[in-house]
């Protein structure tokens, strides 16, 4: 059992049906950068409850997070929804069986992981869902600043001077016609989980209507993926080869989502989240971000989106 037990119980206790619950067969916990998430285990059913994290509602929506939670889980992608609050940020889900949390190894091990995800991915953007939040990298850089003005925590050096450098991306992007599609946002390999034949998304705190290509971008980096990989996530989501301007898209992305999270990962750094050196995560992130913009392709990348 975990030391957080009690207050797993106590949580799931207002959940529709479980108010009687006294005791679990077990109470694991599971992976999470920010939240407390464990699985309950009650006999012949299991469930997940996840608990925030301190300082969470600073840049999180719960309300927004829990429409989209509900939108994923009717698109045939993630797990239903038993219990949600806006207030809290309690959600309690069902679990899948027999499956493996990924990682970035298991992206490389697992044959056809790639594939899957980009399966997965194509399912949600093209559910016809539609998901509260517009999902707007700039201002969202723009926001975590402001958080971060009010925290005790530097910037890398040459942060600002970087997203200065930006400026190009954010007017190409603003001038393409870019598709909106239900996104995950927050693509890590933890949550992404394979049985081997389908893969499930789970973890809709930054979800919203976006570029489907960040998701394909930002999942890319999370799991390191070669060129290789990128080819088999992207024939898979596509059915085809992607075009010039949706290769550029994605490799834009894959830059722009690390300027993002370098953000995010002060904030966690500032808010004092233990479960991590966040001091490392954001500089190595911004470092990545910027050694991409400065490859000599990157500029073609631009040209493709921009020719569209």
């Amino acid at each position: 059992m975990t030391e957080h037990a009690e207050e797993v119980l106590s949580a799931l206790r207002r959940a529709p049906g479980f108010e009687d619950v006294t005791a679990a067969d077990s109470i694991t916990r599971l992976g999470g950068m920010t939240n407390l998430v464990h699985r309950v285990d009650l006999g012949m059913r299991s469930v997940i409850v996840r608990l925030p994290g301190e300082g969470t509602e600073a840049y999180i929506d719960r309300a927004v997070e829990a429409h989209n939670a509900h939108a994923a889980a009717r698109a045939g992608v993630s797990p239903a929804v038993i219990h949600a609050e806006a207030e809290s940020g309690l959600m309690i889900t069902e679990t899948v069986p027999d499956i493996v949390t990924m990682t970035p190894d298991l992206f490389r091990s697992r044959a056809g992981a790639p594939a899957r995800a980009g399966v997965a991915l194509a399912k949600l953007h093209n559910s016809g869902e539609t998901f509260q939040f517009r999902f707007e990298l700039f201002a969202m850089i723009d926001d975590y600043l402001k958080v971060l003005s009010g925290k005790d925590v530097a910037l890398p050096e040459g942060y600002h001077d970087v997203v200065a450098a930006a400026a190009p991306v954010k007017a190409v992007l603003a001038q393409a016609d870019l598709p909106l599609a239900p996104c995950h946002c927050d693509p890590l390999c933890e949550n992404f989980l394979d049985d081997g034949g389908i893969m499930w998304i789970v973890d809709w705190e930054y979800s919203g209507m976006n570029d489907p290509l960040w998701d394909l971008g930002d999942l890319s980096i999370e799991a390191g993926m070669d060129d290789a990989q990128d080819a088999e996530m992207l024939a898979a989501y596509f059915g085809r080869a992607p075009t010039d301007a949706e290769q550029g898209r994605m490799v834009i992305y894959k830059a722009m989502c690390d300027l993002l999270w370098t953000l995010w990962g002060l904030i966690q750094l500032a808010d004092d989240n233990p479960t991590e050196d966040f001091w490392a995560y954001a500089t190595g992130r911004f470092a990545r971000c910027r050694a991409l913009m400065q490859d000599a392709c990157f500029a073609g990348h631009l040209d493709a989106v921009r020719a569209g």
